[in-house]
């Protein structure tokens, strides 16, 4: 069944909302925002808590994240996943802290390649069913490239079922990012939502470029139910006016 998931990004400490190709490592001269609240982290928390969005997910995007992460897993221990730098050594730390699951991408990707054994010291320490991972990923031609380092960097891993099949086998379910177009609400990327839905053996959350309450009954259609979508900069909660949040939570009670 398909469901609204809903998302906390952060960035310098503050939750936005940014054009997903526009995150660099180096410099964020070139940033683009949507959204900066003027409402703390445990805001959106809240918000989520009361109306039973499950499965919400807190990214850090880069330094300067970690109390205003933690403030949102306060408001709601247990109800949240946590990911941004997330590695096998501070993993716990971030369950503790009262995170449902953790939600880790270039940490496996040393030097942009898979590395299957820093998944499985991940797996050991804390159970396939608290790990999340995210595949967000760049289009090139008719094939998507896992992406990493804020989305600027191409590994050596395609989003296939092969690809899904194996990393199945570490984690509880996927977190796909289409980073081409984060941020922008000119629609979702559709073939990547049917091929997700063809080919993962276990949950996922699409994100990106959603921008009508259709879209979900759209990624419903197109995934056989089996997708779950994610709104960010077209929500009302973060200052967008396509989406509102109320009707979001209406779409999740009724389905």
């Amino acid at each position: 069944m398909t469901r609204f998931r809903g998302c906390i990004d952060i960035h310098a400490g503050q939750v936005k909302q940014i054009v997903g190709g526009t995150l660099s490592t180096d410099t964020d001269t070139g940033l683009k925002t949507n959204f900066v609240a003027s409402k703390p982290s445990s805001h959106f928390a809240e918000l989520y808590k009361e109306n039973g969005v499950t499965g919400a997910h807190v990214i850090k995007l880069g330094p300067g994240c970690d109390d205003a992460a933690i403030e949102a897993l306060d408001a709601w221990k247990g109800g949240l996943q946590v990911g941004g730098g997330i590695t096998s050594d501070n993993a716990l730390f971030w369950l503790d802290k009262g995170a449902e699951k953790v939600i880790v991408t270039s940490y496996l990707f040393p030097n942009a390649r898979l590395d299957v054994t820093r998944l499985q010291e991940l797996q050991d320490k804390v159970g396939k069913e608290r790990v999340v991972i995210d595949l967000s990923c760049r289009r090139r031609g008719d094939e998507w490239i896992v992406a990493m380092n804020k989305w600027q960097t191409l590994t050596d891993t395609k989003i296939n079922k092969g690809t899904l099949t194996l990393l199945a086998a570490y984690c509880s379910e996927f977190l796909v990012h289409a980073a081409d177009v984060e941020g922008l609400c000119r629609g979702i990327d559709e073939e990547l939502v049917v091929a997700l839905a063809d080919w993962s053996p276990i949950p996922v959350t699409y994100a990106g470029g959603a921008k009508s309450i259709d879209d979900l009954a759209l990624v419903s259609r197109l995934s056989g139910r089996k997708v779950d979508l994610t709104y960010g900069s077209a929500l009302d909660i973060y200052g967008g006016t396509l989406v509102k949040f109320e009707d979001c939570v209406a779409w999740n009670s009724s389905h």
